[in-house]
């Protein structure tokens, strides 16, 4: 059986909480989809406790934002919200995941935030892809290495992103925006009285990477590494 055949996700979009993924890339999820590649998203928490949250009022959610995605692979690693850590046995755990499910890329949030459990979602996602390949080891599966690492703009600080890429998500929007408000324990009363609510401030940021590629709506991906291109086709 060779590699492709025996791959079962192509892109495999980590998450620290359910929410992130929709916030980061949900119009890219959809988008990459539809054009045929199998995407899969793993939240590394189950994300409470939260304010207005519980368990099984995040599950409801989470269900139904994976509906309108259109997911048909989603999984929860179960690792402890609000005290995340890059520690051997949750980089095992990743590892193994990666092992089984084979992407050729890997999405993770971008490296600096305010969040503790972003920045360590990100380290474990790094750490897991190494240990992925190792041979030689108890980890289940067969050796595997993610070929890349695309990190995605989720962030609790007022950062002004510097992409290596932004994706046209202009016909994906709403979609992106229905997924989020699923989110209604989380979201519903977010943004100060009188401010724009916090789904408006989403949909101005999408506006801005939309403005800055001539699309209406847009989502910034950053790399730590060259992204290389066989032709200049999407560019002129």
């Amino acid at each position: 059986m060779s590699d492709e055949e025996f791959r079962v996700l192509d892109v495999l979009v980590v998450a620290p909480h359910p929410d992130d993924a929709e916030l980061g890339i949900a119009g890219t999820i959809m988008k990459l989809q539809d054009e045929g590649y199998r995407v899969g998203v793993l939240d590394l928490t189950s994300g409470e406790p939260t304010p207005r949250g519980s368990l099984e009022t995040r599950a409801r959610e989470t269900a139904a934002a994976t509906a309108i995605l259109g997911l048909t692979w989603r999984e929860n690693l179960g690792l402890p919200n609000r005290s995340l850590e890059p520690t051997l046995e949750a980089r095992r755990r990743l590892a193994e995941v990666f092992r089984r499910e084979r992407p050729r890329v890997l999405m993770a949030p971008y490296w600096e935030d305010a969040h503790p459990d972003h920045v360590a979602a990100t380290q474990l996602v790094e750490a897991a892809r190494f240990w992925a390949k190792l041979s030689k080891s108890d980890l289940a599966g067969e050796p595997f290495h993610p070929a890349r690492v695309l990190y995605y703009y989720c962030v609790h600080l007022r950062h002004l992103a510097q992409p290596a890429v932004v994706v046209d998500i202009s016909a994906y929007w709403e979609r992106k925006r229905a997924a989020i408000a699923c989110y209604e324990s989380q979201f519903a009363a977010a943004g100060a009285a009188g401010s724009p609510s916090f789904l408006d401030q989403l949909r101005d940021q999408a506006a801005y990477w939309g403005w800055s590629i001539g699309a209406a709506y847009g989502e910034p991906i950053a790399s730590r590494e060259a992204i290389g291109v066989t032709t200049l086709r999407g560019i002129i």
